[in-house]
């Protein structure tokens, strides 16, 4: 049986990128969610002007955590196989997603890395979440015993039967502390794929206070540190680990 790709986009307030960036998309995906996690801006307008999507509306702004969840959430309810998530503030390069795809083959999580490998047409990050970043993976690769090089890219892919393995609480832009503390703890195989370092949000808002370098890095660790102590108070659910075994046959 053939393989069954989806290709998922969190979008708020979005609507100077979201037409161009889904022409793009259209061109590399066929089954593609949106996620439109209460714009306010005319962005769900655009959306249902959008022939053929598939879309998940949240009627407040949840935040980029909760995008996320409930676009793992729609590829379990729907038996997917292979879920990519790219986010669609022109950052991301839609001509990857084959290859996010392709590269799930023998691993359950492939996520993107700006950092792993110099490429055509990178420009240099703002220092302070290069920073954040930096700290960050070195914080997660000492504790969980990973080797990354990028925290914080939204460009992934997922094997969706491993999807269901994982319990993500975080709502906000910490959500990937979360995703990879519980990615180790469950055993995925992980691999890195270099995408280019491409900034185009310079003033983009963590919301409130986090706005301020010093306060998200203390935020960071906070969350980090509470999801590793979470993992420690469960086990592994080991009839979770049969998913995938189970689609396969």
């Amino acid at each position: 049986m053939s393989q069954r790709y989806l290709t998922a986009l969190p979008v708020y307030n979005e609507a100077k990128h979201v037409g161009p960036v889904l022409a793009e998309v259209r061109r590399y995906a066929q089954d593609i969610l949106v996620v439109n996690d209460g714009s306010t801006d005319g962005t769900g307008e655009l959306l249902a002007a959008e022939p053929g999507l598939r879309i998940v509306t949240h009627q407040k702004n949840r935040g980029y955590g909760a995008a996320l969840r409930s676009a793992f959430e729609y590829a379990v309810q729907h038996r997917y196989d292979v879920l990519v998530t790219i986010d669609c503030d022109g950052q991301h390069q839609p001509q990857m997603i084959p290859q996010f795809f392709a590269e799930t083959e023998g691993c359950d999580m492939v996520s993107g890395s700006r950092y792993l490998a110099p490429l055509t047409g990178d420009n240099p990050p703002p220092a302070d979440r290069r920073k954040i970043n930096e700290l960050l993976t070195a914080r997660l690769n000492e504790r969980l015993g990973l080797q990354l090089t990028d925290a914080f890219c939204g460009f992934k892919s997922y094997r969706v039967c491993r999807l269901p393995e994982l319990e993500i609480t975080d709502n906000g832009y910490a959500m990937p502390l979360e995703l990879w503390v519980q990615a180790a703890h469950q055993g995925f195989r992980i691999k890195e794929l270099a995408v280019p370092l491409v900034y185009l949000d310079l003033a983009r808002s963590f919301g409130g206070a986090l706005d301020d370098a010093d306060t998200r890095l203390a935020h960071y660790y906070e969350i980090l540190d509470r999801a590793i102590a979470r993992t420690r108070e469960k086990p592994t659910p080991a009839k979770q680990r049969s998913l995938c075994g189970e689609r396969a046959g």
